[in-house]
């Protein structure tokens, strides 16, 4: 079993796919837009424009993410969650923070800590939270 993060960018999944893709070298295993849904089908009540993202699978390293543009209301909200990405080295942790930053925000400057040779938190400007990391060997380990 394992968990993958299901993320609503409420109208602007196709600006977070391009960012994705350009930043993180996503894959787009999957894409339907909700004018390729059946004709009747159900799509929660509200139906969003055809052109929207009615579900999406991104390949992101070892990792998918689904997303969707949801009811496409244009006011996504991230709330209580991070994304994770363990970069392989300091120097891919730098360019994925800063990369990601662009446009975004900073809650953490990317530096050492204790726990790690690099750490970093932000948010996108999609505001999707965002946690950078290089984590370093447990002791003993």
């Amino acid at each position: 079993m394992h968990i993958q993060p299901y993320v609503y960018f409420d109208g602007r999944c196709d600006e977070a796919i391009e960012l994705y893709r350009e930043v993180l070298g996503a894959n787009v295993l999957m894409l339907m837009r909700f004018r390729d849904a059946p004709a009747g089908a159900d799509c929660g009540g509200a139906v969003p424009p055809p052109d929207k993202v009615m579900h999406a699978c991104l390949q992101i390293g070892d990792s998918q993410v689904l997303c969707s543009d949801g009811f496409a209301t244009g006011h996504p909200e991230f709330k209580g969650v991070s994304l994770t990405l363990n970069a392989a080295d300091d120097a891919q942790a730098r360019r994925l923070f800063d990369a990601l930053a662009v446009a975004g925000k900073v809650q953490m400057p990317l530096s050492e800590s204790f726990f790690a040779s690099s750490f970093g938190m932000l948010t996108d400007r999609l505001g999707v939270e965002w946690i950078i990391v290089v984590a370093k060997a447990a002791p003993g380990a």
